[in-house]
């Protein structure tokens, strides 16, 4: 394989320390890399629905969880991984945006829910798809069989960071 930036960045730690093992930034900048490209490449592929990729975080989390599509904050919180006040802000942003609704939660006087509007629903339907299709030819360069192996040694990277304290 040719070499790649990560290669040249250990090359050089090797030679400048030799006296520690630079072996897991072989792994995990390119992981590291990787994840700021993907970064990039979903905002391109959001860019053609007008969504940010914080928004179809959001929007997606509340259109998995099935019809009538709604979440409490809390719940959203945990999906997206971003604090209560972050929640707060986001969910005023889509509701102003037409995307979600807030409604009493009736098993709960004092909590709300959120719900996807059929706007919302619209706009993270069309994300996903372009989403989707982006990334099937970013996984073009992968057999069917790598990919698996790849997906089930980045679960087992990512299965310790999940199963505890975020």
């Amino acid at each position: 394989m040719p070499a790649d930036d990560v290669d040249r960045i250990v090359s050089a730690w090797r030679r400048e320390r030799p006296d520690l093992d630079v072996t897991p930034l072989e792994v995990l900048s390119r992981v590291s890399r990787l994840a700021r490209r993907l970064d990039l490449a979903r905002g391109r592929a959001f860019s053609g629905t007008g969504l940010e990729s914080w928004e179809f975080d959001v929007l997606s989390a509340l259109r998995r969880t099935g019809a009538p599509h709604e979440a409490s904050p809390g719940q959203l919180v945990t999906e997206t991984l971003v604090t209560s006040g972050t929640m707060t802000n986001r969910v005023d942003r889509l509701l102003a945006r037409g995307f979600v609704e807030r409604h009493p939660d009736p098993a709960d006087r004092r909590g709300v829910l959120v719900r996807l509007t059929a706007e919302g629903v619209r706009v993270v339907d069309a994300a996903l798809t372009q989403l989707l299709a982006d990334e099937r030819e970013l996984l073009a360069e992968l057999e069917p069989a790598e990919r698996e192996v790849l997906a089930g040694l980045l679960r087992r990277l990512l299965r310790p960071f999940e199963s505890g304290p975020a």
